[in-house]
């Protein structure tokens, strides 16, 4: 996998050009697994299993390939204790926390419009 490399430049932080790193980083986050692992961790720190059992529907793989894309952009610590068998734990690293604050305003949101997307979704299938 090639990563690309922030030098500082506004180029590499705008989401509109397609080899910029910021949309790089954008579309890692911006997928629905990504974003229920941030929001179930919030400030806990959880092992593998209990992810998995908090997130209906998430599979193994899926759950390993997100933590680990997570842990690689620096949102999540990944922490093995050396006991036998092997203790694994997650937890957010401080820009996962706050990335979470704005999650927590998406989920928010879907709440707040959930009767009011329904209702065009059934207006427009009709």
């Amino acid at each position: 996998m090639v990563t690309k490399q922030f030098t500082g430049s506004p180029d590499e932080a705008d989401l509109r050009r397609a080899d910029s790193l910021a949309r790089e980083i954008f579309s890692d986050i911006a997928n629905k697994w990504a974003l229920l692992i941030i929001e179930t961790l919030g400030e806990e720190t959880l092992r593998f299993g209990e992810l998995r059992d908090a997130i209906e529907g998430i599979s193994h793989k899926m759950l390993t390939q997100n933590l680990r894309m997570l842990e690689r952009n620096g949102l999540v610590d990944r922490t093995v204790h050396p006991v036998v068998p092997p203790r694994v734990e997650y937890a957010l690293t401080e820009p996962g926390r706050v990335l979470r604050v704005t999650i927590g305003g998406l989920c928010d949101w879907t709440h707040r419009f959930l009767g009011d997307i329904e209702a065009s979704r059934r207006r427009f299938d009709a």
